[in-house]
């Protein structure tokens, strides 16, 4: 996505009935009704243990002529664009979305509106949000961070750290920092939650809520500066020099 400046997030819906069961593996699909009757899939349900897989493979299928502009994960499709020659960053995003809704409507793939995002200049993306300066940390996940009171046992300590450590790429030696806090949590440490702990807690809150936008590489070079290829058994390495 490096070099964009417009995008649009897609969330597909009802992703997993575009997908037939297998004709011998329709029997293993079967329910009993109270009426004492067998219900069985065509189509694969949710809840199947290699479902999500499968849908993901498929999707991938599906949009792998267009991901150099349009990745997708599970059902969340992202299409990015930056100006291309005469064209503008506009007009080639909505090429680029006609050509996204085109392979949807062949393949009988279909959008959930109400969670989809067109034309924006950033867009949420696994818990981060992506735009052309880069990607930053959730701001929504950032104000539950910050907000979230001092935790009074060890159970609502994971759970804060369960948020925390999910955004530590924002935060410079932040092992470091959650060390008091985190020895909370080894077996058989009694709960006491000392000046220490109140202060790291703080200083984590402080960092998150004042995290850098992280650039997003351009792959332009194969290697960075100072990095040569270096021929080992017949194969190439990067080499540092």
């Amino acid at each position: 996505m490096s070099g964009s400046v417009i995008y649009s997030a897609i969330d597909l819906t009802g992703g997993f009935y575009r997908i037939l069961m297998r004709e011998s593996d329709i029997p293993l699909t079967a329910v009993s009704t109270p009426s004492g009757m067998l219900w069985e899939w065509l189509v694969m349900p949710q809840g199947l243990n290699n479902a999500p897989a499968t849908f993901n493979r498929m999707v991938s299928h599906v949009l792998r002529p267009l991901r150099a502009f349009a990745p997708s994960y599970f059902d969340d499709i992202f299409v990015h664009s930056h100006a291309e020659d005469v064209l503008s960053a506009v007009d080639v995003h909505l090429r680029h979305l006609r050509k996204v809704f085109e392979k949807m409507r062949e393949n009988k793939l279909y959008a959930n509106l109400k969670k989809c995002v067109f034309c924006a200049p950033g867009i949420p993306v696994l818990g981060c949000y992506v735009s052309k300066s880069g990607v930053r940390a959730d701001p929504e996940k950032i104000s539950s961070i910050c907000s979230w009171p001092t935790p009074k046992n060890q159970t609502e300590l994971r759970q804060w750290l369960g948020l925390a450590n999910y955004l530590h790429m924002y935060t410079k030696d932040y092992a470091g920092l959650i060390q008091p806090i985190a020895s909370l949590l080894k077996k058989d440490v009694a709960w006491n939650w000392r000046p220490e702990h109140q202060d790291a807690f703080d200083t984590v809150k402080k960092s998150l809520a004042s995290a850098p936008v992280l650039m997003l590489p351009r792959h332009v070079n194969t290697f960075p500066r100072g990095v040569r290829r270096k021929r080992l058994r017949h194969r190439m390495r990067p080499h540092a020099v």
